[in-house]
């Protein structure tokens, strides 16, 4: 079964093809990055427009890299939030023009399920166990899952506060070190620290309480505070300490989780799963309780349209409840557990 993704929740505008959920047919990506760099961050009515400008295009190269006509196609995939909702309607748009072009079903997406998926189109479908637990941590959630199975997922944890990867990103204009994408930045500089010398500065936010819950509002009002009362730190240090901290919380609760739920697998999922020492870590720590780690790839840590059309192959029953397109809408304010429709 082939189905066509589309994904466009924030500041990319990406288009893939994917076989029965785990082959990679084709895959199109196309970005704003380069205009939010220059404000400091995503301008929603920017990320919008260009969406508008970028759409046509993206779609058009994907079916030509894959060498693929629409006929071939089963169901269009579309992400319907959580992202910015300009940015959203261009795709769910889109995907109900080719809906109706194509004479094709539309499988509605949740963004952030469907980052779960990177795990499946990277080679380890066949080896994920279930039940597992899923830890989703990006810019604007972090959140702990347990999977019992395709479309079987239950909350049991999540950030009170900020997410992990924005208080990466607050870290890093505090630091002065990026204005955007600022989660690759920290983790660059906090790699050139060969010796943290702040080891223990900094808090560990709920590490020792008895939920799965975040909070990293109170990591990132330390290191303000720390840098405005030692102006001359090393930076780098710093870097390393703030991200030390996070990395201990993620860790040691994903772990905790595990073990409560005798979990079979842990995935990782989101933006800030392409953090080195997170990967690292968890796998290290994962072994010594005998439970295997799975990790996207690099390129499907971040937004793309790849784990979109996987998420619909494994969680959708479209073949037996075809949904009405005028029931598709846009939604910015999904979370994990909400339903698309």
């Amino acid at each position: 079964m082939l189905l066509f993704g589309i994904e466009s929740s924030c500041d990319e505008t990406a288009a893939a093809i994917v076989e029965d959920g785990v082959r990679e047919i084709a895959d199109v990506l196309a970005t704003s990055a380069k205009l939010h760099e220059l404000t400091g961050g995503v301008v929603p009515e920017v990320a919008a427009r260009k969406q508008v400008e970028f759409i046509v295009p993206v779609i058009a190269a994907c079916l030509a890299k894959a060498n693929v006509s629409p006929d071939k196609i089963d169901a269009i995939a579309v992400t319907v939030g959580p992202g910015l909702v300009g940015s959203l309607v261009v795709g769910v748009e889109a995907a109900k023009a080719l809906a109706v072009a194509w004479n094709k079903p539309v499988i509605p997406v949740n963004h952030l399920v469907g980052h779960i998926y990177g795990n499946f189109v990277s080679g380890n479908a066949s080896a994920i166990v279930f039940p597992a637990v899923v830890l989703i941590v990006s810019g604007g959630h972090t959140d702990l899952v347990l999977m019992r199975g395709h479309g079987d997922l239950e909350y049991i944890g999540g950030t009170v506060d900020d997410a992990a990867g924005e208080a990466f990103d607050k870290v890093a204009r505090l630091l002065n070190i990026s204005r955007y994408f600022g989660g690759a930045a920290i983790s660059n500089l906090a790699a050139t620290c060969k010796n943290n010398t702040l080891q223990g500065k900094f808090p560990r936010p709920m590490l020792h309480d008895n939920t799965f819950d975040f909070s990293f509002s109170g990591l990132k009002t330390a290191v303000k505070n720390f840098v405005e009362q030692n102006p001359l730190a090393d930076t780098a240090a710093v870097a390393r300490e703030f991200e030390t901290a996070v990395v201990d919380v993620l860790v040691a609760k994903t772990i905790a989780a595990a073990k409560k739920y005798n979990a079979m697998s842990i995935l990782l999922a989101g933006g800030v799963a392409a953090n080195t020492p997170l990967r690292t870590r968890l796998n290290l720590d994962a072994q010594n309780i005998g439970i295997p780690v799975f990790v996207p790839p690099l390129r499907l840590c971040s937004d793309n349209a790849v784990y979109i059309a996987s998420a619909a192959f494994f969680t959708s029953d479209f073949h037996n409840t075809p949904r009405l397109l005028s029931e598709i809408k846009a939604n910015p304010s999904l979370g994990v557990m909400d339903r698309v429709y």
